[in-house]
């Protein structure tokens, strides 16, 4: 029977099982490192901009790894990776908990990098790409929102814990609970490609060529092409930029109570920051598949400004400050679902996942630099106020970067780069 009278494609179900591993590790592991600031800093005496420096280090480790992951990934049983880049992230979070001074951060959040940078940045565009042809921005917007979801309930559960058990105690209970529950998932859902179980992707229209063969065109440009492109130097500094907003994010906690809240406000906070992620990654995924990506994001850029001046004119408003969170939560999902969106509507699918590792090389700087510049620039003007006009016109510069790349991809179509390459797929 031909895959298109099927019902049921196999997609749905590695889609299933990358939004779990992806929202497991990005809201139980990787974003929850802000919420530990404060009591670290204060029990150790370790300065805030000290201790946020281990966000440089583990940048850095990420961009190393980005590069290298993208063949990693294609080239390895991809079961057999994540499982271990998961014993990777989750041992080098648990390790924290038994750290007295600053360098163990140094030090464990390297291989906590690099297992998450498998398990949530080229996992779900990769085989978001692999497994989609149709409905993309929508599958990338469930994984989003399926982080969401999970944020919702363990971002406000980490700020009690901390308050109930300790900081120590929380990274050893968090990082065992998405350990136990991801590898499972990884071992029963994940396959790389459709090939592997002689399906092409979700949307691909079938070429009949033998009784138990197809063909499926597959066009872009190649890396080599594009990494000289005007496009793909505005991409990469797109994603430096938007990560760098996205960074701040880690300071919320901070922020919060900076401004006189308490610890278990911040984490209520954090919780209503993963539901507009919620609502966000739903709706640009669906805004993206109807407007595109190019104008969707735009979009999130004008509205991310809301927020930070929402922050700016009225900071210690509890109501307010939840829903500027929330809007800020929202505009996130532009990372994690417009950029996969925008390298696919760039330089299409022929060189995907070595363009898209490459250009994220970026969201990697943009952590080495971001994040502690702005936990220094706090130490310094004893405020986040100049972070939070740094936020603005990194909002404004995006969305020039966003109209060079557009224009930068008419000049590689244009020169007749854009190739196309025809697979046969046994069935």
């Amino acid at each position: 029977m031909s895959q298109s009278k099927k019902k049921f494609h196999y997609a749905w179900i590695i889609l299933i099982g990358v939004a779990l591993i992806v929202g497991l590790n990005k809201a139980g592991i990787t974003t929850l490192g802000g919420l530990f600031l404060i009591p670290i800093t204060k029990e150790l005496g370790i300065g805030m901009g000290s201790l946020s420096l281990y966000f440089s280090i583990a940048s850095i480790a990420t961009m190393i790894t980005l590069p290298i992951a993208g063949k990693v990934i294609a080239k390895y049983d991809v079961r057999v990776v994540l499982i271990i880049a998961m014993l990777l992230q989750g041992g080098g979070f648990a390790a924290f908990g038994l750290m007295n001074s600053v360098w163990g951060w140094y030090i464990f959040c390297i291989p906590m990098s690099v297992g998450s940078v498998f398990l949530t940045q080229i996992v779900g565009p990769v085989l978001v790409n692999n497994w989609f042809k149709k409905h993309n921005g929508l599958a990338l917007g469930i994984i989003s929102a399926t982080g969401g979801i999970i944020g919702a309930i363990l971002q406000p559960a980490a700020g009690n814990l901390i308050a109930d058990q300790g900081w120590r105690n929380t990274y050893f209970i968090l990082a065992g609970v998405v350990t136990i529950i991801v590898i499972p998932i990884i071992i029963l859902t994940i396959r790389f490609a459709p090939k592997d179980k002689g399906l092409l992707p979700l949307g691909a229209e079938e070429t009949p060529t033998e009784a138990h063969e197809t063909t499926e065109v597959i066009s872009g440009v190649s890396f080599a092409n594009a990494k000289k492109s005007s496009a793909f130097v505005a991409l990469f500094l797109f994603f430096f930029f938007i990560t760098s907003i996205s960074s701040f994010s880690q300071h919320f906690a901070a922020f919060a109570m900076d401004n006189g809240f308490t610890i278990q406000f911040a984490g209520n906070a954090l919780g209503i920051m993963q539901i507009g992620l919620l609502v966000g990654a739903i709706s640009f995924g669906i805004l993206a598949d109807k407007f595109g990506s190019k104008n969707t994001a735009i979009f999130a850029m004008l509205l991310g400004m809301v927020p930070v001046l929402m922050f700016l004119f009225n900071p210690t408003n509890p109501v307010l400050f939840m829903i500027a969170v929330g809007i800020f939560g929202f505009i996130i999902p532009s990372l994690s679902t417009l950029t996969p969106l925008l390298t696919s509507a760039l330089f299409r699918k022929k060189d995907y996942a070595q363009i898209y590792s490459t250009a994220a090389i970026g969201l990697a700087i943009a952590g080495i630099v971001a994040l502690p510049v702005y936990g220094y620039m706090f130490e310094l003007t004893g405020s986040y106020f100049s972070s939070l006009i740094v936020l603005l016109v990194l909002f404004a510069a995006n969305i020039l970067l966003l109209i060079w790349a557009f224009a930068g991809r008419k000049k590689l179509v244009a020169a007749g780069l854009m190739e196309e390459e025809v697979i046969t797929i046994k069935k």
